[in-house]
């Protein structure tokens, strides 16, 4: 479909269509098997604009180049209108010509979970069975979709303050063939995979609860005064990220337990290690912490646009 410039445009629908999602986890896996390095990712900069700010996500893929754009306007859901809205450009990489744009949210909405199912395909037991989600939203749903297409779960637990959003997720994921029902954070002790996936300040149960060999996902919070998770479970654990210095820049759960001395940034593994061969922790637990990178936007707009060629 044409956006109206002649450049063929995308839709969220479309996008869904194409990549389900773990195409879109062997995506993100493939771009680090075959050698990428997150490091070498731009940073992602944030420029004031009107009543919010826009976030501008450029990154190379080999024989691709692109950039999000994503608009974050803090007063949208009270007009009934999304907080985060986001377009992506995809260009030939050896002429910059663009090629494709692409409905950046729903990008976000499967390159978030598949960069999480990367990780825990590495991460967590090869019988996790039991899996809490802490949140109820988009992300949250997805998420456990997304677990449950690396593993072979037979409980969902989902823990929600609103009990509403906290039903509807229930259902939502009920209709996706899922065992899921609600749950407290009291689960996350017979918890084998926990993710996290709110918009929380402060950690959100006490680190203590995990144990050894469990497999915790953190993707609520980009922002480095923020996070999920306690410094107590991030120093008794095997942490990894996708890159040490985004994670030192945007990451709180990281952050403020390196500033609370109960982890060094030497001791941050980058998911890319681990793809390669890094062997997850059975004496401790695992965690990664991920904050969200433009190459892994890149690599799944990739994926759509080799789809459509295929």
């Amino acid at each position: 479909m044409s956006a109206g410039t002649g450049l063929p445009f995308v839709t969220g629908d479309e996008v869904r269509r194409r990549i389900g999602p773990d195409d879109a986890r062997r995506l993100v896996e493939r771009a680090l098997a075959d050698g990428f390095d997150p490091a070498d990712d731009p940073a992602r900069s944030s420029v004031a604009a009107g009543a919010g700010h826009l976030l501008l996500m450029p990154s190379v893929l080999g024989d691709w180049a692109g950039v999000k754009i994503a608009s974050v306007a803090p007063d949208n859901p009270a007009r009934g209108l999304p907080r985060i809205q986001a377009t992506y450009l995809l260009l030939d990489a050896a002429t910059l010509t663009p090629r494709l744009q692409i409905d950046g949210s729903a990008l976000t909405e499967l390159r978030t979970p598949a960069t999480s199912a990367v990780a825990v395909d590495h991460l967590a037991a090869a019988d996790a069975r039991r899996l809490v989600v802490v949140g109820t939203g988009p992300q949250a749903v997805e998420h456990a979709v997304a677990m449950a297409a690396v593993r072979d779960l037979d409980d969902v637990a989902l823990v929600g303050r609103d009990p509403g959003r906290l039903a509807a997720a229930v259902e939502a994921l009920v209709a996706r063939g899922l065992p899921a029902r609600a749950g407290g954070t009291a689960d996350v002790a017979d918890a084998d995979l926990v993710v996290c996936a709110t918009s929380a300040g402060a950690p959100l149960f006490d680190g203590a609860l995990v144990r050894d060999g469990a497999c915790v996902v953190a993707i609520g919070s980009h922002e480095p005064d923020r996070r999920e998770l306690d410094a107590g479970l991030m120093g008794r654990a095997l942490v990894v990220v996708e890159d040490r210095a985004t994670a030192m820049r945007e990451c709180g759960d990281v952050v403020l337990a390196v500033h609370e001395g109960a982890l060094r940034v030497d001791d941050l593994v980058p998911l890319a290690d681990v793809v390669r061969g890094h062997a997850r922790a059975t004496d401790r637990p695992n965690v990664f912490k991920g904050s969200g990178m433009s190459w892994q936007d890149l690599a799944v707009a990739v994926g759509v646009a080799e789809t459509d060629e295929a």
